[in-house]
């Protein structure tokens, strides 16, 4: 069994395929590194065949239909024989001496009692033109360091502190035994992956590592204002499944105190994007749909929707009129500065 599986979701890459893959390959024959060709209507199903050709024991070419990145994810953990399992996005890579490290702590860590569920390290904002990138990662107050730990050791996440997809490798068995599907032809399902295996995570371990480098500098990238708006309906499809989950399985959520804080405060982050985004648009249809939003939980859950409309951000969100919305933005700028959102 190899170490772990790292699946890489493709589509229309072959700009910048090669280079997320060479930077894995530094793992030799601990690493699977499962290619999914998600329908590219370019060479990346050809590219990622020559490198399994190449690294027969290494790599794995694997070509489906067109489904959106998260149905790539689900295809690259269908395929994954690993003991654990990261994502590693197309025009991404990762640091070759921070990855020796991580493979020697999960070699160390596995087949171990208690069982690793979720290894946690940093990631860099490569954004393009930006000569010093800025580093998320965690304070020693918020995550234990150098050891295993579980929920009551966990300390306080602030507002801009947060687990991304980038962040993570999880254990491959407990992400199969807790169902995770996410949802096709969606984006920002990441938020999901990163969301709903956390009540199943029993024990973690933070490794204070550079990791992933997480670029940024595409105009058709998801996480670009414009590109967001124009997909907005995506972007609220995934926050009401979030906002379902945490209602759904509250019995188990509300058990670990420091689990319910930390899903609280990613659901308020999320809330408060796609409310932002909402008023940026400046339509009459996308204020409707926030109004819709914010009543669809509290309709869910009134707890949960008290908890976060009468917090920081959902104030901030929900001031009233034209000069209100103007405040909200403004405000939203302030609180993107200060907790440094992406």
């Amino acid at each position: 069994m190899k170490l772990l599986s790292i699946a890489i979701p493709c589509y229309n890459s072959e700009a910048y395929m090669a280079k997320c893959i060479e930077s894995l390959l530094i793992g030799g024959e601990e690493v699977e590194i499962i290619v999914v060709n998600d329908g590219s209507k370019d060479r990346t199903p050809e590219i990622a065949k020559e490198y399994a050709q190449k690294y027969p024991t290494i790599v794995k070419a694997v070509n489906k239909e067109n489904g959106g990145h998260g149905s790539a994810v689900n295809t690259g953990l269908d395929n994954a024989t690993g003991l654990f399992f990261k994502v590693v996005d197309s025009d991404d890579w990762v640091d070759a001496d921070a990855y020796r490290k991580i493979l020697d702590k999960l070699s160390e860590l596995a087949g171990n009692r208690p069982v690793l569920d979720m290894m946690i390290s940093n990631f860099v904002y490569d954004k393009e033109g930006v000569k010093h990138k800025r580093v998320m990662k965690y304070s020693s107050r918020t995550l234990p360091k150098d050891t295993l730990f579980t929920w009551k050791e966990v300390g306080h996440f602030f507002k801009g502190q947060y687990i991304l997809m980038h962040s993570v490798i999880f254990r491959t068995k407990m992400l199969k035994e807790c169902g995770i599907r996410l949802p096709e032809h969606t984006f920002y399902v990441d938020n999901l992956f990163v969301f709903e295996p956390l009540p199943y995570v029993k024990n973690m371990y933070y490794l204070d590592v550079d990791f992933y480098r997480y670029y940024i500098g595409r105009e058709d990238q998801s996480v670009n204002e414009t590109v967001m708006i124009s997909r907005i309906d995506q972007q609220i499809r995934v926050n009401k499944r979030m906002m379902d989950y945490i209602v759904d399985n509250r019995n188990i959520i509300y058990k670990e105190k420091q689990l319910k804080s930390y899903m609280m405060n990613y659901l308020d982050i999320i809330t408060t994007i796609s409310s932002i985004m909402l008023i940026k648009s400046g339509t009459e249809e996308n204020l409707e749909k926030k109004k819709e939003l914010w009543d669809y939980l509290k309709k869910k859950d009134r707890y949960v929707f008290m908890r976060l409309r009468y917090g920081l951000l959902g104030n901030c969100m929900n001031l009233p009129g034209k000069g209100g919305r103007k405040i909200s933005v403004e405000g939203y700028k302030l609180c993107q500065k200060f907790f440094h959102f992406n």
